[in-house]
């Protein structure tokens, strides 16, 4: 299988719609999965291509105050 058979092969399977696309429907289901899978692509290629996706790593000491009981 080459390459472009197997982008073929994910646009033909994205291009089935979720059911909440389903639901809205789509003028071009092929090109609106070519345009996901793209994008999708670029952001495995560069995980900073989306800044509000970048994940944050911190512990539960620096996320919570500590708040002492009442007596």
């Amino acid at each position: 299988m080459t390459h472009e058979q197997s982008d073929q092969d994910r646009v033909e399977s994205r291009a089935h719609l979720l059911p909440e696309e389903a639901a809205v429907g789509s003028d071009d289901p092929e090109a609106q999965a070519e345009a996901i899978l793209a994008d999708s692509d670029i952001r495995e290629e560069d995980q900073n291509a989306a800044p509000d996706t970048v994940l944050e790593h911190r512990t539960s000491d620096q996320t919570v105050v500590a708040v002492e009981p009442p007596d």
